[in-house]
């Protein structure tokens, strides 16, 4: 039965870690978690003259470096002073130089947000009037690229090592104390030691290239890494190497000099290794709540211990259950995992779960904000699928508490049996040895009368039959404990658990990676804003949701249109990506229709200004009306679609 268990958790641990590179790999550039809200001069605007500096306003507070804001011209040249500063707030400018001729103009930021998410992108305005721009904002991300799935693999292995390495000495310390003798133990938390300081030790590298030019060759510049070490997750990396030291001390504590302890030394040791475990986990915990989502944002103060006791029972529950699983199946004959241990964990793993739930509504309403966001933002969607994992993984553990129970009682059924035959192998054992005493002395008097020139050979061979009887009986004992049903139960629903956990940190990782609902739908809004405050000074702005059919076809076209007055009108189309980032397609047509007087449709093809940029001047809206205003989009040979709103104008 061993034989056939084997493979298949070799297999099933193969295919869940490619399901898990797959969702990692899908993921792309992370979500930004600042958003930009407002700008000055604003997207796609015309000024009449050239503006003293460029100002941006994001949902939150960010780092800046200095060219993290950047104004070029046509040709693409930089026309910014550089040293960019806050004003006051959210918002932040730089200085432009004088004299600057008409023309479009792109702004580019790339800035670091307060929870250390890299945030980039890029808009245009114009001086004068549009003109043709050499400069492309279709490129212009943050976290993507080989540097970003580094990075992002590097947080999946710092989370998982987190977890290995805390659960995995709380099931000992807690749950199994022999399991300290145990190999495969012992081997569990340090695989889980290593996997978290090497992770963070990556991420200190990867750090200054993720957040700066993403480009792999400045992984080892040792100026991008003075850099990040002044900056909030530098020093939290560097704390928690820190951290990870004392825990190379308590793991040798634990598997070494622990089991050369009597037992009531063993009781103070146990107390003091709780004590100090506790702490260095809660040191290392703190060391993501302190700089990723909790740190920032409503009420960060309690938001942080929240996350500790979170990232704690994660941990106590997954680390926990991967010990066990490590214990049922490599555990030797020896020393197996015995019922006691398992019920232990049971009730360690229903204590962390009640946590989580508490924790998990509190971070829930705190990221999201509204029950919309569930549906209407990533994160809220990442979140329900974690939510279906976790109600998942809980029923599986119903059925590992049925298989725990049972275990319990078919263990103190065999216990009993073991000391009824306890006697009869003990007779039988005592003839066993008189056979052996009388055959001994039989062989003795052969071997003195053969002489001494075969003794040696004669106590090779008892000890070579010695090894193989012993090794007989372990495979014996072997075969009966995995023959015991209720194990044989408990180990497939325990790797099950194990299954869905891989999956389960995967989307974990992911949402620590998306911009929370709350941020989201707080910058929605104020676009809104913004786009109302602009219809009431005369421009009109209309936003088109899109569908080709095609590769590539879905998007949002807008409309900008000033003054939105019978006359002539400045008109500009952008074409944005479903994320908003600009987009290229090779076709963009415009029609005004007002049914109501039977005029149009009057046709305007924009000229195309820079990625995802059109605009038209002086195009002619005849009388104030209900226009109807249609747009058709042309992304491929074959593929397109036509989209329309109607809207006040004059």
């Amino acid at each position: 039965m061993t034989s056939t268990i084997a493979p298949r958790v070799r297999t099933l641990v193969l295919l869940l870690l490619a399901a898990t590179g797959l969702l990692l790999a899908g993921a792309g550039p992370v979500s930004a978690h600042a958003a930009l809200t407002g700008s000055d001069p604003r997207q796609g605007a015309v000024v009449d003259k050239a503006p003293q500096q460029v100002s941006l306003t994001f949902s939150e507070k960010v780092a800046l470096a200095d060219d993290s804001l950047r104004v070029l011209d046509p040709k693409g040249k930089r026309v910014d002073r550089g040293d960019p500063a806050g004003t006051g707030g959210t918002t932040y400018s730089v200085k432009l130089h004088s004299g600057l001729p008409d023309g479009t103009y792109t702004v580019t930021y790339q800035v670091v947000s307060e929870d250390s998410h890299p945030v980039a992108g890029a808009y245009t305005f114009s001086i004068g009037a549009p003109s043709k721009t050499s400069v492309s904002v279709d490129d212009q991300a943050a976290g993507g690229g080989v540097v970003g799935v580094l990075y992002g693999f590097g947080r999946y292995v710092s989370y998982a090592g987190f977890i290995v390495l805390v659960g995995g000495a709380a099931f000992v310390l807690g749950c199994w104390r022999g399991g300290t003798a145990v190999r495969s133990m012992q081997r569990l938390v340090v695989s889980g030691w290593l996997a978290l300081t090497a992770a963070t030790l990556g991420l200190l590298l990867v750090r200054g290239s993720y957040t700066g030019s993403g480009k792999v060759g400045d992984i080892f510049d040792l100026d991008l890494l003075g850099q990040v070490l002044q900056t909030k997750t530098g020093a939290a990396l560097v704390s928690r190497l820190l951290l990870l030291a004392a825990a190379a001390l308590f793991i040798a504590v634990l598997f070494g000099a622990y089991d050369k302890r009597d037992d009531e030394e063993k009781r103070d040791l146990t107390f003091g290794l709780a004590i100090g475990g506790t702490v260095v986990a809660a040191g290392l915990a703190a060391s993501w709540a302190m700089s990723e989502h909790a740190s920032t944002g409503l009420q960060a103060g309690l938001a942080m211990p929240v996350d500790v006791l979170h990232l704690l029972a994660v941990a106590g529950w997954l680390g926990g259950l991967t010990a066990l699983l490590v214990a049922l199946y490599r555990a030797p004959v020896e020393m197996p995992v015995d019922g006691a241990a398992v019920r232990r964990f049971s009730r360690l793993a229903f204590g962390s779960v009640l946590t989580l739930v508490v924790t998990g509504v509190y971070q829930s309403w705190r990221q999201l904000g509204s029950w919309s966001a569930f549906t209407g933002t990533r994160y809220g969607q990442l979140l329900l699928v974690k939510i279906g994992l976790v109600v998942l993984l809980v029923g599986i553990a119903w059925i590992s508490r049925r298989w725990t129970a049972r275990l319990a009682e078919s263990g103190a059924a065999v216990s009993a049996k073991v000391a009824e035959e306890g006697g009869n192998e003990g007779d039988a054992d005592a003839d066993v040895e008189k056979e052996r005493v009388t055959s001994g002395a039989v062989a003795s008097v052969a071997t003195a009368e053969s002489g001494t020139a075969d003794a040696g050979a004669g106590s090779e061979r008892a000890a070579q039959l010695a090894r193989q009887r012993a090794a007989v009986d372990t495979a014996r004992r072997k075969r009966e404990r995995d023959a015991d049903p209720n194990r044989f139960g408990l180990r497939r629903s325990v790797l099950a658990e194990a299954g869905v956990a891989v999956v389960l940190l995967a989307v974990t990782t992911m949402l620590t990676s998306t911009e929370p609902g709350r941020t989201e739908e707080q910058a929605a809004a104020a676009s809104s804003s913004a786009t109302t405050e602009a219809n009431a000074a005369g421009a009109l702005t209309l936003d088109m949701s899109f569908d080709t059919g095609g590769e590539d076809g879905k998007g949002v076209v807008r409309i900008d249109l000033d003054p939105a007055r019978s006359g002539a009108n400045e008109m500009h189309v952008y074409v944005l990506r479903p994320n908003g980032r600009a987009f290229d397609i090779p076709e963009v047509k415009v029609a005004f229709t007002l049914e109501a007087q039977d005029i149009g449709p009057l046709p305007v093809v924009p000229d195309h200004i820079s990625t995802g940029h059109w605009s038209a001047s002086g195009v002619q809206i005849p009388m104030a009306g209900d226009w109807k205003i249609a747009v058709t989009v042309r992304t491929s040979d074959i593929d397109q679609a036509t989209v329309s709103k109607n809207a006040q104008i004059g």
